[in-house]
């Protein structure tokens, strides 16, 4: 499959979703379809806020199931179905992403070149702040080039 034609099925299968899983309360994150030999892998990544469960997981899998056996955007060819949960090592690209890791820590590249990492306290649709080493600093989504969430293993729970 040419990368054009794979790019607007990817798309196409994207549109068809999102009103379908937004009534289970859940938005659409990606959608990849990789060769894997005479079949294909149509990986649909799924978030909400709080998180997503297993129970969310297949009630997705079950409403794509649904969507993609009422169309023929996958054609003829088989296809294997991954439905998966968006993960924390997708970068922060929307204002979503920002609110649903409140209290994470990020590591953010700005545009204007340099780093900073501090942890989310508030998000709004155009900015995040940042708690750096004790300072708050609110960083404009349009200022970042790329943010990721830090993976922390010793951290204690703030309620704890």
């Amino acid at each position: 499959m040419s990368s054009a034609k794979s790019d607007a099925t990817r798309d196409r299968i994207e549109a068809e979703l999102i009103d379908p899983l937004s009534t289970l309360g859940l938005d659409v994150e990606a959608v990849e379809i990789t060769p894997a030999g005479k079949r294909r892998v149509l990986r649909v990544a799924v978030d909400k806020d709080g998180g997503v469960t297993l129970d969310d997981v297949a009630e997705a899998t079950k409403e794509i199931e649904r969507v993609l056996d009422a169309s023929d955007v996958m054609g003829e060819h088989p296809y294997t179905l991954e439905v998966t949960s968006r993960g924390v090592d997708r970068p922060l690209t929307l204002p979503r992403h920002w609110r649903r890791n409140e209290d994470r820590l990020v590591k953010v590249s700005l545009v204007e070149g340099g780093e900073v990492e501090g942890r989310i306290t508030a998000s709004t649709e155009h900015a995040a702040t940042l708690d750096i080493a004790g300072s708050e600093r609110e960083v404009a989504y349009a200022d970042i080039a790329k943010a990721k969430v830090q993976i922390e293993f010793n951290r204690k729970n703030k309620d704890a």
